[in-house]
Formats: structure tokens, C-alpha cells, sequence
């Protein structure tokens, strides 16, 4: 397989150059309303960065946020110059988006770099713009000799590790830059509403974990300025931010955005909350959710709001965005004959069915939130994702999974890999039918990672309905350790365009490669 350089090019760094409007790394006070030293006066600043993200052959989404009421408009170029740019009129960002928006660009050329900077301007004055905010991203191949690669991780600012100044905050999204890909799939839990960050933390030897803190952070998130309060934390990183204008993102959600092992009609008994109702909650998180991440299938892109969807990579990849949290059924001990419901609900297995069969790329990747063998509890009865434990025929949720196990091998349909993170360590899984209770499915692969920046968590047992076998895995063998205390995790694939293969390596902070498995195009199972 050829090896594409780690580092971005010197062209590519150059126009990273001006990406960070704020030149302070950790600096909350500029961030958050003080105009930064490269700002014109008096003119809107877009100090949080920008994004792309659900990138295309021909189109992708451009994201900003203001800290005034602006128009917002994007410039596309070929080249870093700028010469010649085709320029996209924006919304007009106010308080009702808590200053962000979002463009959809078209017609771009496929499988080509895009140059692209925002300007914010003076509602009542066009002319009066702020300081240019640059980014690039990759169109995605409309041929296949062009090889893929991403990345994939979730889990941030968890358990109470938060940015921490005195490690450089999130570093690791710097390693993932330097690692150039073609995009990044964050699976899940890209904040921790329910976990508020504290100043400092002792850890066991006694040294102090000290963290950035802001007032929404301070307590768990409940009404719309809180949520739009935790999903804004992240970007105070500049490695994020960094991050951000260079690496296209494919994000789905999990339950930390709204709380921990939530299910929709759940009333919580935490004293924590004046708001018992998580659905009230939850509806909160998907607007700020929205707001604050360039998604095609939510406002204003798409009315219905879905997290769920399959972006097309070219030839070689679709990836099939799972949301195993908005249409469950409740926690329980997840043992029932019939469920209709499951992790996914019907009408979204039904669209999952539909467009794997549809599928003609190499791979498909299906990217879920959850993990499918490993089994989560929640409490002592009853159990937050697929597994139960019982290692018999499949009950609960694992119907449902059976059923979409079963419709691939019957349509033959080749190239399935499942990508995950959730469970605060690192994995590879591959199920097998001659393993199993459950038999009637093609062998496939389960790749865990993660988190990206907060607590590691022991090991979970594995449950043996599709058999399941765990060719790798590293954790920590105590709960909630600080990322100064254990790597935190991230996963890359690689896909050659000339023989096809795709290359999963599971890597860790640091830059180690902890597992490596080569799969084949063009089999329904392996």
C-alpha cells in the first residue's frame, strides 16, 4: 500500500497560517468577547475558527461563528493566492444561532484541494469586514485510483479533563493533523454536557490536573445557553481549532451530549437537575448540536433533522452515520423475544437496509456510536447498548442486529467494517458465525478507539450471540484515569486505490501503531 506523507505539505501549512484568529492558546477572556490583537476594531470576529464537514465530490459545508451579527461569506479558491475566487453568500448570523452559520458550497471539482476563507461583515455596512478566517479541505475522488484515508475517535472532555494548559490542552488533535487525512469521524460524546469541569483535579501521586474552565462548564448542562456553552468549550483549544480548518469532520452524537445512558421519555432522579424531563434536555443539545457542527441532514441544511446518513467517498467509500441514541427503546435488562424498537428504531434500520443493498462503493463503513459485542451496563439490571450478556440466541436490541446481520449476507453485500468508540479504550473485535449462537451472517470486523481526551475506563466482558472473538485490546485496568495517566486513542484507515485494501491501524497519543489488520475488497465476510 503506498504511505502518504504524515505532515500537511508546506502548501498546505502556509494557508494554516492565518486559520487561528486568537493567537493565545487557552485564552478564554479573548475568546469570549475581548476583540484579539490581530482584530480590526469595531469589526466582527470569527475567533472560534472554522469547520467543514460532510464534504462531497462537488459540495461541502463551511462553518463559522461570529461574536457580533454578521453576514457571512465564504471564498473558494484552487489555489492559496485566492486569485480569482468564486465567493458564496452566507446566512446572517445572530443571537437565534448564538452567532454561528453555516454554507453549503456547490459545483466544486472533485477530488481536488479547496483553499477557502470566511469573512464576517457588517450587517448594515458590507464593506466593513473582519480579518479573513482560511481553511482547506479535500473534495472526495470521483475515480479510484486515489487513496482514502481518515480517522476515527470520540469521547472529549470527559469525566472532568478538560483542556489543560500545562500539557498543551488537546494535543493529540495536532498528531491527528500531521497525520493528513481526508476527513475525521468523531463517533460520539464530542462534549460531556452532564460532566462539569472543575479549575483542578489531584490525581493519585498527587501532582494537579488543572483545567480551562468557563460558566457554562461549571455545572450540567440544562437550558440552551449551557448547551451552546459546552459544545463552544472544545474550540477554546487551538490544536482543535487547528485541527478544524485543516480535517473535514463526518460527526455523529451519543449520550453525553445530553447525558449519560439517556433514552428518549427517560425522567431522571439527579438531584443535579431542575429539568428531569430528557427529552426537553435532548432537544436542547440537538439544537446547539446543530449550531455548532456542519451536518447536511440538520437545520438549516435539512428540516427533518436526522443525525443518521451515508456520505459517499468516490468509489472506494460510503460511510453509513448510525444514531443508536434518539430512537431506542428504554434501558432494561434487554432480554425480550420481540422488539421492534431496538437501538435504532425501525424506520432507521429500514434506511440502513436500503442503502447498504444500494451501495456500490468497495467499502462500507458503518460507523456506530455503540459498540455491538462489548457489553455497557447501566446499573445493575439493566444495560445501555446491543449486548446483554447472555451469550445465547439473540434478545432485545440484538434482534435488530440479527435482522441487518442477516439482509447482508442474504444481498451479498461486500466491504462492511464497523467503526466505534464509547467504551474509553482501544479494540479490534471480528465476529464469525462458527463462533456464535446466532448464525446466519458473514464474518466481519469491529474496530474500537478512543477516548481523544478524557477518561480511560477498564475493560468490559464480551457476549457471545455473533461470536465475537477480541484479537486485540488495551486498557487501563482502573476506572476513570486521567489522560495524563494513560494514552488517549485515535484509529486510522488507509484504502489503496490501486489494489483496493484497506488498512485499519488502531495508534495511539504518542504516535504508536498498537494494531495493524489488513482486509481484502470484494468479500461479503472476512
Amino acid at each position: 500500500m503506498s504511505q502518504r506523507q504524515p505532515s500537511p505539505s508546506p502548501r498546505r501549512r502556509s494557508v494554516l497560517r492565518g486559520s487561528l484568529a486568537v493567537p493565545a492558546a487557552l485564552a478564554v477572556p479573548a475568546l469570549a468577547g475581548a476583540a484579539p490583537s490581530l482584530a480590526l476594531s469595531g469589526r466582527p470576529k470569527a475567533g472560534w475558527g472554522v469547520q467543514a464537514g460532510d464534504v462531497t465530490a462537488h459540495s461541502g459545508l463551511v462553518w463559522v461563528r461570529s461574536d457580533r451579527p454578521a453576514r457571512m461569506i465564504v471564498e473558494t479558491s484552487a489555489t492559496e493566492s485566492f486569485r480569482h475566487p468564486q465567493r458564496w453568500r452566507g446566512p446572517l448570523l445572530g443571537p437565534d444561532t448564538d452567532f454561528t452559520g453555516t454554507t453549503r458550497l456547490r459545483g466544486l471539482p472533485a477530488g481536488e484541494q479547496i483553499h477557502y476563507r470566511v469573512l464576517l461583515a457588517d450587517p448594515d455596512d458590507p464593506r466593513r469586514t473582519g480579518k479573513p478566517v482560511t481553511g482547506t479541505f479535500r473534495t472526495t475522488p470521483k475515480g479510484r485510483k486515489q487513496d482514502v484515508r481518515f480517522l476515527w475517535s470520540g469521547d472529549i472532555a470527559g469525566q472532568g479533563w478538560g483542556i489543560n494548559p500545562d500539557r498543551g490542552g488537546y494535543r493529540i488533535f495536532e498528531e491527528m493533523r500531521r497525520r493528513d487525512p481526508d476527513f475525521f469521524l468523531c463517533s460520539g460524546d464530542n462534549i460531556y454536557a452532564d460532566g462539569p469541569i472543575l479549575p483542578s483535579v489531584t490525581l493519585p501521586d498527587g501532582t494537579v490536573w488543572r483545567n480551562v474552565t468557563t460558566e457554562e462548564k461549571s455545572k450540567v448542562a440544562e437550558d440552551l445557553k449551557e448547551f451552546r456553552g459546552a459544545f463552544r468549550y472544545n474550540l477554546l483549544d487551538d490544536n482543535l481549532r487547528r485541527f478544524n480548518a485543516q480535517v473535514p469532520s463526518i460527526v455523529q452524537w451519543d449520550d453525553h451530549e445530553v447525558r449519560n445512558n439517556w433514552y428518549p421519555g427517560q425522567i431522571l432522579d439527579d438531584p443535579r437537575y431542575t429539568e428531569k424531563n430528557v427529552d426537553v434536555l435532548a432537544g436542547r443539545s440537538l439544537r446547539a448540536f446543530s449550531e455548532y457542527f456542519p451536518i447536511s441532514t440538520l437545520p438549516p441544511g435539512d428540516e427533518d433533522g436526522r443525525v443518521y446518513r451515508v456520505l459517499r467517498h468516490g468509489p472506494l467509500l460510503d460511510v453509513f452515520v448510525l444514531d443508536m441514541r434518539t430512537y431506542r427503546n428504554a434501558n432494561s435488562p434487554n432480554r425480550q423475544p420481540d422488539d421492534t424498537t431496538g437501538i435504532l428504531g425501525a424506520r432507521q434500520l429500514a434506511w440502513l437496509k436500503r442503502e447498504l443493498s444500494r451501495s456500490r462503493a468497495v467499502w462500507k463503513v458503518i460507523a456506530s456510536d455503540m459498540p455491538l459485542g462489548i457489553v455497557v451496563p447501566d446499573g445493575r439490571e439493566n444495560f445501555e447498548a446491543v449486548a446483554q450478556g447472555d451469550p445465547g440466541a439473540p434478545l432485545g436490541r440484538e434482534l435488530q442486529i440479527a435482522e441487518l446481520l442477516r439482509h447482508i449476507k442474504h444481498q451479498k453485500i461486500t466491504g462492511t467494517v464497523w467503526l466505534t468508540a464509547d467504551v474509553h479504550y482501544t479494540s479490534a473485535q471480528h465476529y464469525d458465525p462458527s463462533r456464535a449462537a446466532f448464525k446466519d451472517f458473514a464474518p466481519f470486523w469491529e474496530f474500537v478507539s478512543g477516548p481523544l481526551a478524557a477518561g480511560g475506563f477498564p475493560a468490559t466482558k464480551l457476549d457471545g450471540t455473533f461470536g465475537p472473538e477480541q484479537k486485540f485490546i488495551k486498557a487501563p485496568n482502573r476506572a476513570n484515569t486521567s489522560p495524563a495517566e494513560t494514552p488517549q486513542y485515535f484509529g486510522e484507515v488507509d484504502i489503496d486505490g490501486g489494489s483496493g485494501e484497506l488498512t485499519v491501524r488502531l495508534r495511539q497519543e504518542g504516535g504508536g501503531v498498537l494494531f495493524t489488520k489488513v482486509l481484502q475488497p470484494g468479500r461479503v465476510g472476512q
